[in-house]
């Protein structure tokens, strides 16, 4: 074989190894694909964070017949203890009922009775959700519930004042679910708070003059 073949031979061996190594570097369909379905993931996720960052937490919308009140849900900190507020609230289920306990400088609690003293059913208690991020500061919402630390179900009340001890190891070795905090409307829950009230059956506290939510609504969901 004659140098010139053999030089030939060489070059179009040369000429298939880069066709070879240039096709190697373009990736298959199946890896395109992979790497758009991940692009995609990730950018619906991104958005997703950033709406949430920019909507912040729902706000309960409390219409009473002495005034309304604005309260901020920490939805982030307190997701459970939020959505079966949320829940109730979206249902109608705390319309027409009354701040059924009053007391001056402590809570106006709420969620549970009809003005005839009727007690309204509920749905299943939650589990007591704490987080020491939320406290029972003046004018935070919080869930009523009876000895059992599991047992709030649609009863609510707020602060009139900082109540410390509502906190766990306060008058209660579990504490209170603190879930919100008021952030218009403090006036009105002063108002509440300093009504008169007596007692009806076995419930003490309840306001002569009855004080009726009409209405929770939920903005920013």
């Amino acid at each position: 074989m004659s140098t010139f073949m053999t030089a030939k031979k060489r070059t179009i061996n040369r000429k298939r190894s880069n066709y070879i190594k240039i096709k190697k570097k373009y990736p298959n369909k199946k890896t395109i694909g992979l790497i758009l379905i991940i692009t995609v993931i990730i950018i619906i996720s991104a958005v997703y964070i950033l709406t949430r960052e920019e909507k912040g937490n729902p706000i309960a919308v409390i219409e009473t017949s002495m005034g309304t009140i604005k309260v901020e849900l920490f939805e982030d900190k307190v997701p459970n203890t939020c959505e079966n507020f949320i829940n109730y609230a979206n249902d109608g289920f705390y319309d027409g009922l009354v701040f059924h306990r009053v007391i001056d400088d402590f809570v106006i609690q709420g969620g549970g009775f009809y003005p005839n003293g009727t007690q309204k059913q509920p749905k299943d208690p939650i589990p007591l959700e704490i987080n020491e991020e939320v406290r029972h500061v003046d004018g935070a919402i919080a869930m009523a519930r009876t000895n059992d630390p599991d047992s709030a179900t649609s009863q609510f009340f707020i602060n009139d004042g900082p109540q410390p001890n509502l906190e766990p190891g306060g008058v209660d070795t579990d504490g209170y679910a603190a879930f919100g905090v008021v952030i218009e409307g403090i006036e009105v829950v002063r108002a509440i708070a300093s009504v008169e009230t007596s007692s009806r059956d076995y419930m003490a506290n309840w306001p002569i003059n009855d004080i009726i939510i009409n209405s929770i609504n939920i903005e920013n969901q």
